[in-house]
C-alpha cells in the first residue's frame, strides 16, 4: 500500500501552492522527498512564486526549517519570486519567533492573503 503523499501542489494563478498533509514534518526519509521535491518546482520546473501551507502540520523539526530556508534561499536568488508560509498555527508560530524566522519568512494567514501580496 503506497503511503499518503506528504503534500500536494496545485497551481492557483501565477502561484504554486503547495499543501502540506501530514501533521509531522519530523521524519528525516520523509523530509529528504520532499526536499527533492521542493527544490525541483524551483530548480527545473521555474516555479517561482511559492505558498507553502502549513495548515495541518503541528510538528516542525530542525531539518524541515532548514528545507525552508533552502527555499527562501533558492527563490531569494531568481528575480520576481517569493516564498510565503501561510496557516502557520499558534504552536508553529511559536517555533518559528524562537528560532527568529518570523522576520526573515513572509507568513501570512491564508492562501488568498498571500496571493493578494503580488496583486
Amino acid at each position: 500500500m503506497e503511503a499518503k503523499a506528504p503534500f500536494t501542489v496545485q497551481q492557483v494563478k501565477d502561484y504554486t501552492v503547495v499543501e502540506f498533509k501530514i501533521n509531522s514534518l519530523m521524519d528525516a526519509i520523509e523530509l529528504d522527498q520532499i526536499a527533492q521535491s521542493l527544490y525541483r518546482l524551483v530548480d527545473e520546473e521555474d516555479r517561482r512564486r511559492i505558498i507553502l501551507d502549513f495548515e495541518r502540520v503541528q510538528y516542525l523539526s530542525s531539518q524541515a526549517i532548514g528545507i525552508i530556508m533552502a527555499m527562501r534561499k533558492k527563490l531569494g536568488a531568481l528575480s520576481n519570486s517569493k516564498l510565503i508560509l501561510v496557516g502557520v498555527g499558534e504552536r508553529l508560530m511559536q517555533l518559528i519567533k524562537i528560532v527568529g524566522l518570523d522576520k526573515a519568512l513572509t507568513i501570512k494567514a491564508t492562501q488568498k492573503e498571500a496571493i493578494n501580496v503580488w496583486e
